[in-house]
């Protein structure tokens, strides 16, 4: 009797080939991704950095003063949140599982994270000043909860100092200005090497990073303040705020993967 691959039990027809499979991660390219990445956040404020800067300051001369006492306020909060808050005890670390499997539910993280701040953030600039400040507390939570499920999924995160600073860390880079990107890589770098890490919270400049994520927030996102354009505005600038902040954390999950893979 003449044996096929059609009469092996371990045949699978094609029909009936799970869909969901996850390949696994190409390291060399994995890497390589990292490198353009790395290369990109080192790069020189440009002539287009210095123009939106002044463009920011025009529009947050418009918005009024207690708005802009509002985002203040929300931002410290979100900040001590992350230093301090259970937001981050919630997400399970993921126990077992390749890169690749780990990058897919990261991935999944980020696009349900994305739209729901989409949502959000539309009909928020809807609502004129005072709903669309509103808004930015509440795209913050929607930040800290996806991060703390992103770093999960590699395997990390709970609420010890060193994991906390990591989310922070991740945060502050994501957000930094053009000028204070490589400084908030090698602030990242230093953590994954543990090199003049602060034994407690406290002792981080948490204060330094607030005015920076305030000061460098992006400029269409000031704009949803604004009357009309601020629905549109909102619903698009939040969906590319969360998307930052996701691939920013994959990234920075990347770098401190590999770095423990070659200890």
């Amino acid at each position: 009797m003449t044996v096929t691959p059609e009469t092996l039990p371990e045949f699978v027809a094609p029909e009936d080939v799970p869909t969901a499979l996850i390949p696994v991660a190409d390291e060399r390219e994995v890497r390589a991704q990292m490198e353009v990445w790395r290369a990109k956040v080192l790069k020189r404020p440009g002539l287009w950095d210095r123009a939106t800067r002044g463009t920011q300051d025009r529009i947050n001369r418009v918005i009024p003063e207690r708005v802009h006492q509002i985002i203040t306020t929300g931002v410290e909060a979100m900040t001590k949140g992350i230093l301090f808050g259970s937001d981050l005890l919630k997400a399970k670390p993921v126990a077992a599982g390749g890169l690749a499997a780990r990058e897919e539910k990261a991935r999944a993280t980020i696009r349900a994270y994305r739209n729901t701040a989409s949502i959000e953030g539309g009909v928020a600039g809807a609502g004129g000043f005072v709903l669309a400040a509103a808004d930015f507390p509440a795209l913050m939570a929607i930040k800290v909860r996806m991060l703390g499920e992103i770093v999960a999924a590699y395997g990390w995160g709970g609420g010890s100092v060193r994991e906390r600073l990591f989310v922070l860390h991740i945060f502050h880079l994501a957000f930094a200005s053009a000028r204070r990107r490589p400084e908030a890589l090698a602030d990242l770098e230093r953590w994954i090497a543990d090199i003049d890490q602060p034994e407690v919270l406290t002792d981080y400049d948490w204060r330094t990073f607030q005015i920076e994520y305030r000061d460098h927030i992006d400029l269409a996102k000031m704009a949803q303040l604004l009357p009309l354009v601020g629905a549109p505005v909102g619903a698009v600038v939040n969906w590319r705020l969360v998307e930052r902040l996701g691939e920013t954390a994959v990234m920075a999950c990347r770098l401190r993967w590999f770095a423990e893979a070659d200890r």
